[in-house]
């Protein structure tokens, strides 16, 4: 099933009274993906609610209409813009994204990883934050329950700015920056999917230990081979790095870089390679993996995404992937922008 109708079958662009057309826009035809909102947040399919508590009953209760607000108001917002545009619930994805020239994720972090798994290097994707975390609750219901809601890392808008962003996208005032994704092949068969987050490379029984070995390198020069008991290979992009790689001990790396961060999981008796458990691959080097026991599975950015591995296959992981356009917060920006200032900084007092 395509996921995008082609333009011509698209509703036309609604008349925009306040649009003065000063600037020549770019973007004409627009997707807009959406994380699908549950109609009955907190019963199941018996009709028993999950939990007894009524601060979890409206906590979730909650969630679920400040979502599906936030969908109603970026569609209002768009109705206003003289764009041809398309709603389309992420879970209904099922091939590649065309015909379209950007693509607005209405959800989380989630939504957008999902979005990235359909987009090659051409097009677009600005998040929207739908249910942004509140620190005031997450405070006072610290000692009761979880009331985190999204991160939305990479969302560069929330429903209080999303007008603003998207002016600044239509106008031309904004652009995208380029996030490095992650390739991988299967003895020298490239996957189709490319992570924007991470990949764990394990035993599909997360209570087995993983064998496998692997090394760093180029046509250059090598790394040792390591040989490995764990719990498993993981490697992140730098948009990853702040994910389950940070929680698992690793570092945030500069947003833009090109490197991939790896670590081994729990390695059983390193011995004397410790060191070469967990560092980086340049953009010019790659991991090469063997795979050393009866089953494994690669899981892309999460748990829904996986491919599945066999003892004696070969898995090569790089960043040779089609980076994907992204436009990010504010914030993130600047840190990248402080960052590059500071290397630029140190290669001069080298000089």
């Amino acid at each position: 099933m395509l996921c995008v109708r082609p333009v011509s079958q698209l509703s036309p662009p609604t008349s925009n009274p306040n649009f003065r057309g000063q600037t020549k826009m770019a973007i004409r035809r627009l997707l807009l993906l959406l994380k699908p909102f549950d109609a009955n947040p907190v019963l199941h399919s018996d009709g028993f609610t999950r939990f007894t508590s009524p601060q979890v009953l409206r906590h979730l209760e909650n969630r679920n209409e400040v979502h599906r607000e936030a969908i109603n108001l970026c569609k209002d917002i768009l109705q206003q813009k003289p764009v041809d545009w398309e709603p389309v619930l992420r879970n209904d994805l099922s091939e590649p994204i065309r015909d379209v020239d950007l693509v607005v994720t209405v959800g989380g972090d989630g939504t957008l990883l999902q979005a990235s798994h359909f987009l090659d290097e051409s097009i677009p994707v600005i998040g929207v934050n739908s249910d942004p975390t509140q620190v005031d609750e997450v405070e006072e219901f610290s000692n009761e329950f979880d009331a985190s809601r999204s991160t939305g890392h990479l969302c560069a808008a929330t429903v209080k700015n999303f007008e603003q962003v998207l002016d600044s996208i239509l106008s031309g005032v904004a652009g995208p920056s380029k996030l490095s994704r992650i390739s991988i092949s299967v003895n020298s068969e490239l996957l189709t999917s490319y992570p924007l987050n991470d990949i764990l490379i394990a035993h599909p029984c997360p209570a087995s230990v993983s064998r496998f070995s692997f090394k760093i390198g180029n046509e250059q020069s090598s790394s040792p081979l390591l040989n490995c008991r764990s719990s498993g290979l993981r490697i992140s992009t730098a948009a990853g790095s702040t994910a389950a790689m940070l929680s698992a001990g690793g570092f945030p790396m500069p947003i833009l870089s090109q490197d991939l961060q790896y670590m081994v999981r729990e390695p059983i008796n390193p011995g004397n390679l410790f060191t070469f458990m967990h560092g980086t691959v340049s953009p010019n080097q790659s991991i090469e993996m063997a795979w050393l026991c009866k089953e494994g599975v690669i899981y892309i950015d999460g748990s829904h995404v996986f491919h599945p591995i066999q003892y004696g296959d070969i898995v090569e992981i790089s960043s040779k992937a089609p980076s994907l356009e992204v436009f990010l917060p504010t914030r993130m920006l600047y840190a990248a922008e402080e960052t590059s200032k500071d290397m630029h900084i140190q290669t001069r007092s080298r000089i």
